[in-house]
């Protein structure tokens, strides 16, 4: 059953497996003690130091293991924060950021600081002329991803590194996502990163705060690991994680460019052979192995469940899938749509004829998924002599408002108007890529007695 969906957690390489039993046998003891076996176990961990810090590029005095990437993010963010106090109480962050720097943001607010968003464009990068904008002199910390965790796009690093560090902002660089392809470049001040994203044991996070940032750990204070991760160190996960970064690192320039090979292939026949979607994220500068789509009129939990019934695991980002009726917050900071989104990212090792069955059985899930909907499925008919249409789509999930709209969009004539009422949050993202994609005119959103009024102006 192929596994397209190592962007979560990749599958655990052999390497990470073979020095995990390894370091069960040999690193059980206490790294902090005087012992044999306390010996050994510190020139284990310090072993795996030493090769993380390579893999990232610092010193192995400026790192430290936590118990995950998101434990990480979080000791990172509030340590820098609460080390520049004094400085302000400002935090600067990326739209697309993944979930645990948002919670931190909204933590520091609630504490009494505040925080700026800066958007991205429609690709997800940030513009960097943009994010020196967002710095103001009582920044405290900008953070940025080193690439987008849904979409895959690389974040301009390096310039946003040289602007952070030209106005004596430091930068935290989320490099979840990218380590296992390789070192982030640029003057970053702090990285996180987690193992289960390049195929080491969960449960194993990487915080690097170079020498010189102010950084004041919060919580009780611990004699492990500087400080920075209280508790006693998982001693043989972090070897199986340090082993396993230096291995797929060994493998990564080879299996870059054959994953990129076959993401290009997926970009493209996607494109070609599924009507009515669109391939979001960076073209060009973006991760090897990840590729994201939306299809247009269709139910993003029936396709997942679909293609996992055909035997292919792979995730999303739509609200189609999620109780909360709340699109990915990445796709909406792009401003693209949301529905019958499918995130494919693909492990090393992939073979081309798991891609190649995926891109067959795709085209006929989506149809089957659009039918049973009642999706259009050819041109609309010709105009009728009505002025204005109201769609009422109150109490109706994605993606029945978009599919609503297309089916009465043809009843109206060139400059006439329809008028979608949705509670859908998804219709206020949806309506207006509908637009797009379809080259019709998005009016804009009015108020309503229940929801929103969604207006478009037919064009063609």
């Amino acid at each position: 059953m192929p596994y397209f969906d190592t962007a979560s957690a990749a599958p655990l390489h052999p390497v990470a497996r073979q020095a995990l039993l390894a370091a069960l046998d040999e690193g059980w003891a206490d790294p902090a003690r005087l012992y044999r076996e306390g010996r050994r176990a510190r020139l284990l961990l310090d072993a795996a130091r030493e090769a993380a810090a390579e893999a990232v590029g610092c010193r192995p005095d400026e790192l430290v293991f936590t118990s995950s990437g998101t434990t990480a993010v979080h000791a990172g963010i509030a340590g820098a924060l609460s080390g520049r106090r004094r400085v302000g109480r400002h935090l600067a962050l990326s739209a697309v950021e993944h979930s645990s720097v948002l919670h931190s943001a909204a933590a520091h607010e609630a504490a009494g600081g505040s925080f700026t968003e800066v958007p991205v464009e429609r690709s997800g990068a940030v513009d960097p002329a943009a994010y020196a904008g967002a710095l103001r002199a009582d920044t405290a910390l900008a953070c940025l991803q080193s690439a987008n965790h849904e979409v895959g796009t690389e974040q301009p690093v390096a310039e946003v590194a040289a602007l952070c560090a030209e106005a004596g902002v430091p930068l935290l660089v989320d490099a979840a996502q990218s380590l296992g392809w390789g070192p982030v470049a640029g003057r970053w001040s702090l990285l996180t990163a987690s193992a289960h994203k390049w195929g080491g044991p969960a449960g194993v996070g990487l915080l690097a705060v170079r020498k010189g940032v102010r950084f004041a750990p919060q919580g009780p204070a611990g004699e492990r690991e500087s400080g920075r991760a209280p508790g006693f160190e998982n001693l043989p996960a972090i070897v199986a994680a340090a082993a396993s970064l230096r291995a797929v690192r060994d493998e990564a320039a080879a299996e870059a460019v054959r994953l990129r090979a076959l993401v290009g292939r997926i970009r493209s026949v996607v494109a070609e052979r599924v009507g009515d979607v669109e391939v979001v994220g960076d073209p060009e500068r973006r991760l090897p192995h990840l590729v994201t789509f939306s299809c247009l009129y269709v139910d993003g939990e029936t396709l997942l469940h679909e293609l996992d019934r055909h035997g292919f695991s792979v995730s999303s980002g739509s609200s189609c899938t999620s109780s909360t009726l709340e699109p990915s917050h990445v796709l909406k900071a792009m401003g693209v749509l949301s529905e019958g989104n499918v995130r494919v990212s693909l492990p090393m090792g992939t073979a081309e004829a798991d891609v190649d069955r995926f891109l067959d059985v795709l085209p006929g899930l989506v149809a089957e998924v659009r039918e049973r909907l009642g999706a259009p499925v050819s041109a609309p008919p010709s105009p009728a002599p009505v002025a204005s249409l109201v769609v009422d789509a109150l109490g109706r999930r994605c993606p029945i408002p978009v599919i609503e709209l297309a089916k009465v969009i043809g009843e109206v004539p060139v400059g006439a108007t329809v008028t979608v009422l949705a509670d859908d949050e998804a219709a206020r993202l949806d309506i207006p890529a509908w637009c797009e994609m379809r080259e019709q005119e998005y009016v804009g959103e009015e108020p309503a007695d229940r929801g929103s009024a969604y207006v478009v102006r037919r064009l063609s």
